[in-house]
């Protein structure tokens, strides 16, 4: 996937965090980017396999994976992603709070395009959002 490949990508946002979702969202305005969000892995898993309400959801370019979600959390969602022939080649961004040393190697070795610390600053957060994308 080439820089800047997506200015007008699908995005799915797995966060839980109401204030990490508005961040984002106000980083993606101005850009022809699509935001999908889910608020927990089981609505995750359901909008990437187009089940129940997201059956009619478009496939998404870029999935930015928070790891502490409740239900199922985002590791578990990176296995599925990695795991699934259809969505294996799927570009997944590790967006968290959890220190990199503890989830750095589970989630290289799971197969993560990037893995990012969320900064405090919210206009630090905005800019590595659109960084990622």
């Amino acid at each position: 996937m080439g820089e800047g490949a997506a200015e007008s990508a699908e995005i799915l946002l797995v966060e839980d965090n109401p204030g990490d979702v508005r961040l984002v969202e106000e980083a993606l305005q101005g850009t022809d980017s699509t935001l999908h969000i889910t608020r927990d892995g089981t609505e995750a898993l359901d909008f990437l396999h187009r089940r129940n309400e997201f059956a009619d959801v478009p496939h998404p370019d870029i999935v930015l994976l928070d790891l502490n979600l409740p239900q199922v959390d985002g590791t578990q969602i990176l296995d599925e992603i990695r795991s699934d022939p259809e969505l294996e080649q799927l570009r997944v961004t590790v967006l968290t709070s959890v220190p990199e040393e503890y989830a750095a190697p589970e989630l290289d070795e799971l197969g993560a395009n990037g893995f990012f610390a969320k900064p405090a600053d919210p206009d630090e957060f905005m800019a590595l959002v659109r960084r990622v994308i």
